[in-house]
């Protein structure tokens, strides 16, 4: 699949909101804020449409009256990707330059794809409940331009898909935001639940008018003049022009001196037809309201209603209701509306001040997730987020760090003294390879009962001292985990240390081998387990049986990419997992139709299943296997949209 969209500062892409199964890119184009004035039109990365004209003024500010075409540079981050760093397959930067395979369609490494699709990982055991749910409805993906990002589209009604789409690339142009602000940044949020399957993006265009950068001071100060705040909306609302000489330095004085007293004669003016006006309105309501029972106003409330009135609120919604009143501000900044903190909905607006004037309402915070906080511009600084979690950190229970750039060591060193009580730790995609984060001192955490360390590079080392640490572990996801960890290790200790698990994540970690997945048969409360691209061995043994028959929990059982599968284990799978719901066998090779309808007749309670790329079976059997068994059979053989 390919996916275009095209932008002055006019093109930012999303489809949704659900950050638990949403993977977010920032990209970068070249050439300052799309002020090519030195591009060739013969480049590789640049499109010059229309005819040579030229510089137009629009809203004072000189753009091309011709639209100029380029593609992505460069990603600045992401949070996720179907391949790992160390290959080109399937990874983010794939996205960058010319198209590579549009228009052609079908499954290419050498394009963008994502890690997830559909709602099926929220279906999943390991499935995450969102901290403060009411921040997450109705925050746009943002394009970034000179510290502020502004909505270019969104999609806000949910996707249906078309009764007949055929088997195409295609360019996805929607209808954009139109702006006159420079930009080359662009953010793009995907909603994977509205995803049938694995999408995959060859090339991101922005298109828009070429902009003269000697402008861009002189347009900055335009924007800003545009932000007014109470005072100055007043004097705007009063006709009240003071005036200014050239010198700015004794505005002020200047003013003091020629013009307070016109400005006091107006406010007067302003404040005595104000006074009149509701003179009138009590006269005219004070007959009405000796005929009324008096109404109980919000002050009369129960302090406890309010609170539960105002736990409903989103953290934006609090601060604004704050600045209405006295009473008002003094519940919407009560201690237990904070206990819960979710800023990854509000990672734009994020800030070194927001998290100080946080500490002094959160006293009592619980759970906190800070994800994209931080990811392109350093807007919070190490040293105040440290200070933060001295302040608050000693009760929090659960912390999610996704994708944040302002952690450093000292963060690192202070979460693991600080925040001992913490049962949800997540790390993902904050320690690249080499990793430039020491987690050492996360050895003094002893009560977790998640963690992830998704696409984060961590010491072998610490990882098996974390798993011995923490007994009551139940949730452990590891994709994407450095080559330098030993999976049969880590297998081991979790068979010893850590038998409560019901969810275990080794997707494209570090060879697993049939020792390693015999002695994680000891984990008998196993619910969840994805061994894709992870056990590599030409043969399982009698691994699978007995893991499959200690393990009768599974619901949820990915085993894509696994070479060594036979017909024997797949029997193994029908007869021993009467509870599965998710199957993944994408890639496996040389098993027989009867075996997959083996699999259907005996798990009834099958609703997913991942056949693609597999061999011996037919177009036509995976369609009457759908339709038979109402199970949703993933194949690259038929088209989803036919069934």
């Amino acid at each position: 699949m390919s996916q275009s969209s095209a932008t002055n500062s006019e093109d930012d892409s999303k489809t949704a909101n659900n950050e638990s199964v949403a993977v977010d890119s920032v990209i970068d184009f070249k050439g300052k804020h799309f002020g090519l004035e030195s591009t060739s039109q013969d480049s590789d990365d640049y499109l010059v449409s229309g005819s040579e004209g030229t510089m137009i003024d629009v809203e004072r500010f000189c753009h091309a009256d011709y639209r100029i075409e380029q593609y992505a540079h460069s990603v600045l981050d992401f949070s996720s990707q179907y391949g790992i760093d160390l290959s080109i397959s399937y990874t983010a930067p794939n996205i960058t330059g010319r198209p590579s395979k549009y228009p052609e369609y079908g499954d290419f490494p050498q394009t963008f794809a994502m890690r997830t699709y559909g709602a099926w990982w929220d279906r999943a055991p390991s499935r995450l409940k969102e901290i403060q749910p009411q921040n997450v409805s109705e925050i746009p993906a943002e394009d970034f331009i000179a510290k502020t990002w502004i909505c270019l589209w969104e999609d806000k009604e949910f996707y249906t898909k078309p009764i007949y789409s055929p088997s195409r690339a295609r360019r996805f142009t929607p209808p954009l935001k139109r702006i006159q602000l420079p930009t080359k940044t662009i953010r793009l949020e995907f909603n994977h639940q509205r995803l049938h399957y694995y999408t995959e993006i060859d090339a991101v265009l922005l298109s828009g008018k070429k902009f003269n950068t000697r402008n861009m001071q002189h347009l900055l100060d335009y924007y800003e003049r545009q932000r007014k705040g109470s005072i100055l909306c007043k004097l705007q609302n009063m006709k009240f022009r003071p005036i200014c000489r050239d010198n700015y330095q004794n505005r002020l004085q200047h003013f003091l001196m020629h013009d307070l007293d016109k400005f006091i004669s107006v406010l007067s003016d302003v404040q005595i037809q104000s006074m009149q006006r509701q003179q009138q309105q009590q006269l005219q309501s004070s007959n009405t309201d000796e005929m009324k029972i008096s109404k109980i106003g919000l002050k009369n409330m129960p302090f406890e209603i309010m609170l539960k009135i105002f736990s409903y609120l989103d953290l934006k919604s609090l601060f604004r209701v704050g600045a209405v009143s006295r009473f008002l501000y003094d519940v919407s900044t009560h201690p237990l509306l904070y206990s819960e903190l979710n800023l990854k909905p509000y990672w734009h607006l994020a800030s070194t001040e927001l998290l100080s004037t946080l500490a002094k309402r959160a006293t009592i915070l619980k759970k906190l997730d800070m994800s994209w906080c931080g990811c392109t511009v350093q807007t919070i600084s190490p040293t105040e987020f440290k200070k933060f979690i001295q302040q608050r950190g000693d009760s929090l229970t659960h912390l999610r760090l996704n994708s944040t750039k302002f952690l450093n060591a000292s963060c690192i060193d202070t979460l693991g003294i600080v925040c001992d009580n913490l049962k949800e730790l997540s790390l993902r995609n904050c320690s690249p390879s080499p990793p430039l984060l020491n987690f050492s001192c996360l050895a003094n955490l002893k009560n977790l009962e998640r963690l992830d360390l998704f696409q984060t590079v961590i010491e072998s080392d610490l990882l098996l001292t974390m798993l011995e640490n923490n007994p009551k572990l139940k949730h452990l996801n590891l994709a994407f985990c450095s080559v330098a960890v030993n999976m049969d290790d880590v297998a081991q200790h979790i068979a010893k240390y850590n038998k409560q698990l019901i969810s275990l994540d080794m997707w494209k970690a570090h060879f697993l081998s049939a020792q390693g997945l015999l002695v994680l048969s000891n984990c008998h409360n196993l619910e969840e387990i994805d061994f894709g691209w992870c056990l590599r061995e030409a043969s399982l043994g009698d691994s699978l049986r007995e893991f499959l028959t200690q393990c009768t929990k599974l619901k949820k059982l990915f085993l894509a990419a696994v070479r060594g599968l036979t017909d024997r284990d797949l029997e193994y799978i029908a007869n021993l997992c009467p509870n599965l719901e998710q199957l993944d066998l994408m890639g496996v090779l040389g098993i027989s139709k009867e075996r997959y309808i083996d699999i259907l007749q005996k798990c009834a309670k099958l609703q997913l299943l991942d056949l693609c790329f597999c061999d011996n079976i037919m177009d036509y059997d995976v369609a009457l296997w759908s339709r038979t068994f109402k199970v949703d059979i993933k194949s690259c053989q038929v088209p989803n949209d036919f069934r």
